[in-house]
């Protein structure tokens, strides 16, 4: 991720809107986190320090953060000395990735003395260190090893800031100066050769300005000025006109975010521009945090799911290959009457029999194999049982294959709700279901049985001004159907395709073509199909939509429908 020095930079300058604060409450979420509650006239904002691996960062937040029943020492140790302490300032040690947070705070005498919460963000070794006016550590969230660590970090041990790299502050040397220094750096590749002499800059940015050059090396006066302009130009993003930009994937989960807008990858990713820079992270880590989660949380029924549908598949792919077996039983029939109409001809022991093929309108001949060993009325009746035989095994095939491909239908609804799961209450919601159907074993709960809770489905408003509603999940789907809906209402869904059930809550008025486009296009962005074009989607009124005794969730069957072809969103 890009929060490098250069992004904390632009950060503290946003933070510093909340200079002359008063600390109101602190709190410790978890061990590697605090949030603070800070609070002057006309202004209240919460400040998240987070020292997690993989999420170091430092901004106002709008999340909630549950905190433990009871505070962890750390808080209680910040609590003494920062609570009702007012903010002074934030700064910066150049672009290094470290944060210092500056109270006026009161010591247990009544005296005001200054206090430095230094937040460190360097990869795996981030930290938040409370430190007094005497540069002497109080206490740090992270304790160095006694031994063997590099850096003493202890209670009354004077603190001392990391060992710095030496590059050049790109706020203080000139993008020439900098230029000529990579210049003549030789065969370094571009980007490799700007992160090794640029403080604040992490590889995104590196890599962006070699793009924006158009070369891995520099080998001509013309590339040499066309990278000054490039440095110019990030150096004046870093210091006054960049803007929070974050990079998202097509279907909008964040993969990157930077202080300047980036180009090398294309059409890959859309680069987005964000309300600021604390909004930025806020969005960026909860939607990371909740993909997480949501992914861990699914992992179990992905795999029970992906399974089931490859057993399914496998099974249904042997069925049709013995039902196209049983294609030709009409032959064994024919053989069997040919035999009885020529018994008188055939002899006992042969091996075949010619005969003419009076079911042929050209009268032609066919040569029947025998069996030598039984007579050539046994050989009859031996066709006839062979003809019934798989007659029964075709009807018993058919039936088999067509709950077969129901089932599949069904598992791969639950795929696609599943992906498109957005909570942990959406992921259980879905794993009690397959525990109904009986793909998944729980465990029994003791006692009273657990009522059965519908997570929220998604609602819409259409210009005409109809709520619109669509199920998520296979629960959500009949819930909206078979009991939120009135009769009347309108049903959509994707033709012959997993997906959510639309309903617009219309109660038999005639809606408009724009209402009924909206809604279908809701129904192909909530389906498999939501990265195709010009999908057919069905729709009618509820009253027209039946789920069949004993059909699994989700699966309804629905008559007197239209069907209109939408392109989703996404793929327009």
């Amino acid at each position: 991720m890009a929060f490098d020095g250069g992004f904390l930079h632009k950060l503290i300058t946003e933070l510093k809107s909340a200079k002359d604060c008063h600390i109101d409450k602190i709190y410790q979420p978890s061990r590697d986190e605090l949030v603070f509650l800070l609070r002057k006239k006309g202004f209240v904002k919460r400040l998240l320090i987070s020292v997690r691996s993989g999420s170091a960062r430092l901004h106002f937040t709008e999340e909630k953060y549950e905190n433990p029943d009871t505070p962890p020492m750390f808080c209680m140790l910040v609590r003494k000395h920062l609570s009702g302490a007012r903010l002074i300032d934030i700064i910066q040690n150049d672009l290094e990735r470290i944060a210092e947070l500056i109270f006026s705070a009161t010591n247990e005498l009544g005296d005001r003395v200054e206090i430095r919460l230094i937040c460190e963000f360097i990869g795996n070794q981030s930290n938040i260190i409370l430190v007094n006016s005497d540069e002497k550590i109080i206490d740090a969230i992270r304790r160095s090893d006694i031994e063997n660590a590099a850096r003493f970090i202890q209670p009354g041990a004077k603190y001392e800031y990391p060992k710095s790299l030496d590059k050049f502050n790109p706020l203080i040397i000139s993008a020439q100066e900098i230029t000529s220094k990579i210049y003549n750096m030789g065969e370094l590749p571009l980007w490799k050769a700007i992160l090794d002499n640029v403080q604040g800059f992490s590889p995104i940015i590196a890599r962006e300005i070699a793009y924006r050059c158009g070369g891995d090396i520099l080998t001509n006066e013309a590339q040499k000025e066309t990278l000054e302009a490039r440095l110019e130009k990030t150096f004046k993003d870093l210091s006054d006109f960049g803007k929070p930009y974050m990079l998202k994937t097509d279907n909008g989960v964040p993969y990157d975010f930077c202080y300047t807008e980036i180009k090398q990858y294309g059409e890959k990713f859309k680069c987005d521009l964000c309300e600021s820079y604390s909004k930025l992270l806020d969005d960026f880590y909860a939607e990371k945090q909740r993909n997480a989660l949501v992914s861990q949380g699914a992992a179990d029924i992905i795999k029970t799911v992906s399974n089931a549908i490859n057993r399914i598949q496998k099974k249904l792919s042997l069925r049709l290959c013995e039902l196209g077996k049983c294609k030709d039983r009409e032959k064994y029939r024919i053989y069997g009457e040919l035999i009885k109409a020529n018994l008188y001809a055939i002899e006992n022991g042969s091996s075949s029999a010619v005969v003419q093929n009076y079911y042929d309108e050209q009268l032609s001949t066919i040569k029947i194999p025998l069996n030598p060993a039984i007579s050539p009325s046994a050989n009859a009746a031996r066709y006839f049982k062979e003809y019934k035989k798989t007659y029964t095994a075709e009807q018993t095939l058919l039936k088999l294959t067509e709950e077969d491909k129901k089932e599949l239908l069904y598992l791969e609804s639950v795929a696609d709700s599943i992906s498109r799961c957005e909570s942990i209450s959406e992921i259980s919601e879905i794993r009690d279901e397959l525990s109904e159907s009986g793909y998944i074993r729980r465990t029994a709960l003791k006692g009273k049985k657990k009522k059965q809770q519908i997570s929220s489905y998604l609602e819409y408003t259409s210009k005409e001004g109809y709520k619109i509603a669509v199920g998520k999940n296979n629960r959500q789907n009949d819930y909206l159907t078979c009991v939120l809906a009135n009769k009347n209402d309108l049903w959509f869904h994707v033709k012959n395709i997993p997906g959510s059930h639309v309903i617009v809550f219309c109660g038999g008025e005639q809606v408009s073509d724009e209402t009924v486009l909206f809604a279908a296009g809701l129904a192909a962005e909530n389906s498999k199909a939501a990265s195709s074009s010009n999908v057919a989607v069905d729709y009618t009124p509820v009253k027209y939509v039946k789920k069949p005794n004993g059909a699994k969730p989700g699966m309804v069957i629905y008559t007197t429908n239209k069907t209109v072809f939408v392109t989703p969103e996404g793929e327009k």
